[in-house]
């Protein structure tokens, strides 16, 4: 499947640029994983490099995708993403994977901006979900995103599996 096409580069009020990332992008989205990684408690779990970004958003088949606003030559926030399926629809849908705005650019309407940029690719494509997760502590992203319509998907709960126990299921 091609890439979903992301909309052009817009210029935001402050005249930072809202774009599709594109090479040369991967030091700032990392150093943004990285400070999202603190700003969740988790500075030290953040595996990625450059090269793994380099390949996963740019490489011969994508698997995720980002949109960046850079302002005065840096990225500022980002929003990566990948695909997901819903059998119950039949259609693709968006999973944001991270949305990160600089502390100090918050409030300048990035995170509603880059969010738009995906509906509208949600939109283009005729998938109709846009889904992510919050941790429940973080009350100032839970107020965004129900300031800007998103719902809580109460009765999901998110389940993971890595390390010892994928390995161990993995063998079974």
């Amino acid at each position: 499947m091609p890439a979903p096409s992301s909309p052009s580069s817009r210029t935001l009020d402050d005249g930072a640029v809202l774009r599709a990332a594109a090479p040369g992008d991967e030091p700032g989205i990392l150093a943004a994983i990285h400070a999202l990684a603190v700003y969740e408690r988790e500075p030290d779990a953040v595996r990625t490099t450059v090269a793994d970004l380099t390949a996963t958003l740019f490489g011969d088949d994508p698997k995720a995708f980002a949109h960046v606003i850079e302002r005065d030559g840096e990225i500022r926030a980002i929003a990566v993403w990948f695909l997901t399926f819903s059998t119950w629809t039949g259609r693709h849908g968006i999973w944001l994977e991270d949305l990160f705005v600089d502390e100090t650019d918050r409030g300048r309407g990035y995170g509603s901006a880059l969010l738009g940029s995906l509906a509208a690719v949600a939109l283009e494509r005729g998938y109709p979900r846009l889904e992510w997760t919050v941790l429940d502590w973080n009350a100032p992203a839970v107020g965004f995103y129900r300031s800007i319509g998103a719902e809580a998907m109460n009765e999901w709960t998110t389940q993971r599996m890595s390390g010892d126990a994928l390995t161990d299921l993995a063998s079974r």
